[in-house]
């Protein structure tokens, strides 16, 4: 994705409280009338964090996609720009009705209509949806005359805000192609605007194939592992290792081919088998056995891979590379070791 011909070129704000607690809502009259220069700023503050934003969710409902208000809401204003402010209010009331958690941070809501958004090389509008929850201190210095004035006010941090969802005029029948930002995606006061103001789904694309395949095999090798094979700490990092290896040096993923590469143990791979199709029932996952590997995810999930071997709490040894290279054994007394070898001291 390409945001530097973006254009900001419509943007309503509202004020939403938290229901629970009785901060009503404010909305905002008319559309905002802003300066070329300040508009510039705001579309890069909104649109610069997408460019590293990879998975894709589409609008949902599960009896059918034109009763998702928000869905509704969007494709009214991609047909009809001109709607937007009045369109905007009834999302600020939608959002609302949605933030009933005590926990609920209020905030402004930014409505916005975007154009030439460059996506796989063609240009599309966008609607942004954003909401601003925390605000960040500054000073103010001010000069009068032969003196200076210095005062602390508060404002929004602009390198980040705080919930964020970009819908892109492609898919539309599908539910569009979505993308979100949530800094505080955890616990039951996040799920408010996912899952119940926006109502989204994850697409199934490369990107969510390759990403809850290792969650799976990350998933098998820590929980599960070791509850049926006497295996070692340093054997379960390597099967790790091994496993992200494998999506770093593939184009294409083939399962066969995974479980021999990483596993090359035929109970070990009939337990994988067994604990993979299990989690895929019980989370309702859906992945093909071969399907484009996204490097992106692997960069992420790689990240999150433990190769730490910790031992009391005396040493770490990182194991990045061979197995072979490191052994395992108990001396006399009952003291437990390991035999590193390795060729240069760094």
């Amino acid at each position: 994705m390409d945001f530097s011909n973006a254009v900001l070129k419509t943007i309503s704000v509202h004020y939403v409280g938290n229901k629970t607690v009785q901060d009503d809502v404010f909305l905002s009259e008319q559309s905002l009338q802003l300066e070329e220069e300040v508009a510039t700023i705001l579309t890069d503050y909104f649109l610069h964090r997408f460019k590293n934003v990879y998975e894709q969710y589409k609008f949902s409902h599960p009896t059918a996609l034109q009763y998702n208000e928000v869905y509704s809401f969007v494709k009214e204003l991609l047909n009809n720009e001109t709607n937007l402010h009045e369109t905007s209010i009834s999302m600020a009331k939608q959002l609302y009705e949605n933030s009933a958690h005590p926990k609920i941070k209020s905030g402004e809501l930014y409505v916005c209509y975007f154009q030439n958004c460059e996506v796989d090389g063609k240009l599309l509008d966008a609607i942004g949806i954003f909401k601003t929850e925390n605000k960040s201190g500054f000073f103010e210095v001010n000069k009068n005359d032969a003196n200076f004035s210095i005062a602390y006010k508060e404002g929004i941090d602009l390198q980040k805000f705080d919930k964020g969802c970009l819908v892109l005029n492609k898919n539309a029948e599908d539910g569009f192609e979505v993308m979100i930002i949530d800094n505080q995606n955890r616990g039951e006061e996040a799920v408010y605007w996912k899952e119940k103001f926006l109502a989204l789904t994850q697409r199934e694309n490369i990107y969510h194939q390759t990403n809850q395949f290792l969650n799976i095999t990350k998933n098998f090798v820590t929980k599960q592992l070791g509850d049926e094979f006497d295996i070692s700490k340093a054997d379960k990092i390597d099967l790790l290792n091994r496993s992200v290896q494998y999506f770093k040096t593939h184009d294409e993923f083939d399962k066969a081919e995974f479980e021999e590469e990483v596993f090359a143990n035929k109970e070990l791979i009939k337990s994988f088998q067994t604990y993979d199709e299990s989690y895929r029932q019980s989370h309702e996952v859906n992945i093909e056995d071969s399907f484009e590997i996204s490097p992106q995810a692997v960069k992420k999930q790689a990240r999150v891979f433990k190769s730490v071997l910790k031992l009391d709490k005396n040493f770490h040894i990182y194991i990045h590379g061979n197995r072979d290279l490191i052994e395992q054994g108990v001396e006399k007394d009952g003291r437990k070791f390991y035999k590193i070898y390795f060729n240069e001291e760094n």
